[in-house]
């Protein structure tokens, strides 16, 4: 277990309103889609900004054979996009998304603490949530304080690239969860990448197992207990963890921390990249 993180990855709605009233925040949207920006534009939460998944949280890509739909932006890119939103490394940010930290909040959460800044939450149950607490909303742009670039020198969260991924499917003492929905794991529908199926030798535990029946993460007792019946012993460092193209494998990354865990491996390439890069590929019931 890791006992140096203090601030918990995840933010309760209703503590949101108290912490807002006590010190200042940098509050992101960062919701996903064809209709991301135009939906931030009709009604977001007061005084968040906007980010986005496609432009601003991953590097456009005409070829995701290599570095997978969603790969990570340029350090320096990433740098001036958090000091264009005020962030700077005592800044307390919270970010949420419409899929119950399940998309772009959780992948931008990662982001963060990937160059080490420490004071960042998910808002738990998402926009939706806050709104039911009471939190007021908007239609205006909200001007940012803008700094100078974050001060970042590397990602330092741990990466698995698809050559580490290819080396732990063959050694029983590493794990691959793949988080995916089951019938994409088993390869009976694949409605974004090019073929079905999944890596040989991953696991699924699909991130929607991290929620309960109203979309709130698990309690991290139930999260703790969780992840230790299926890491089998292994250390975090041995759980490479991926989804269809770097995204939504951040949820269960955030859930495993929030039960207390080390952070496990990202790989951020997901199946976007395994899939096109001519590897093996399987399709089997689980």
């Amino acid at each position: 277990m890791n006992g140096s993180v203090v601030l918990s990855p995840v933010m309760h709605p209703d503590q949101i309103l108290v912490l807002q009233s006590s010190q200042p925040l940098v509050i992101v949207d960062a919701r996903a889609g064809l209709q991301a920006q135009q939906n931030y534009n009709s009604l977001h939460l007061q005084g968040a900004a906007w980010v986005d998944l496609e432009n601003n949280l991953s590097q456009p890509t005409s070829n995701p054979s290599q570095g997978g739909r969603h790969p990570l932006p340029e350090l320096a890119t990433f740098a001036h996009l958090l000091g264009q939103l005020g962030i700077e490394p005592p800044t307390h940010v919270i970010v949420y998304d419409d899929k119950n930290a399940a998309n772009a909040a959780a992948r931008f959460w990662w982001m963060l603490r990937s160059v080490g800044h420490q004071h960042v939450q998910v808002l738990d149950g998402g926009m939706n949530a806050a709104i039911a607490q009471g939190f007021l909303t908007s239609t205006e742009p909200t001007p940012a304080s803008i700094r100078p670039p974050y001060p970042v020198e590397s990602w330092q969260l741990p990466m698995a690239d698809i050559e580490s991924v290819a080396t732990a499917a063959s050694q029983s003492n590493c794990l691959i969860i793949d988080v995916r929905e089951t019938v994409r794991y088993r390869g009976e529908q694949e409605p974004i990448d090019l073929i079905a199926g999944h890596i040989p030798g991953a696991i699924n535990v699909p991130f929607r197992e991290n929620l309960n029946a109203d979309g709130f993460f698990l309690s991290p007792d139930r999260l703790r207990a969780k992840y230790e019946s299926v890491f089998e012993q292994r250390h975090p460092d041995q759980v490479i963890v991926h989804c269809g193209s770097g995204v939504t494998a951040c949820h269960t990354l955030l859930a495993i921390t929030y039960a207390g865990w080390d952070m496990p491996q990202l790989y951020v390439g997901s199946w976007s990249e395994w899939s096109r890069s001519g590897r093996p590929i399987s399709k089997t019931d689980i």
